[in-house]
């Protein structure tokens, strides 16, 4: 499956890495031939094997949530320290763009 240079340049962006424009045909490349073999995967017979194997024992360890609080004199300063906030708010970058939810 060989992916276009605006293909790479898609995957590049919602993974928010910058591609130099020298390196967009190794990165054609290498990203198909990953495709391909995940493409080749999809061919498998996975009749009767289990959603989930591991060779050791694993188990989920949940601990309830508790507030903890710090010293005021780190939270004033942390919070003077950010570059973007509004008050006592740190504005942050989007994580997901154009959502209205």
């Amino acid at each position: 499956m060989a992916l276009s240079k605006e293909e790479v340049l898609h995957i590049a962006r919602l993974s928010r890495l910058r591609i130099e424009e020298e390196d967009i045909a190794e990165y054609q490349e290498k990203l198909s031939t990953i495709l391909d073999y995940v493409a080749k995967l999809q061919t498998l017979d996975t009749t009767g094997v289990a959603e989930l194997q591991h060779a050791a024992e694993i188990s989920n360890v949940f601990r309830a949530d508790e507030v903890e609080g710090c010293d005021e004199d780190v939270r004033t300063r942390s919070i003077e320290n950010f570059s973007n906030r509004e008050g006592d708010l740190l504005k942050v970058q989007a994580v997901f763009e154009n959502r209205t939810e």
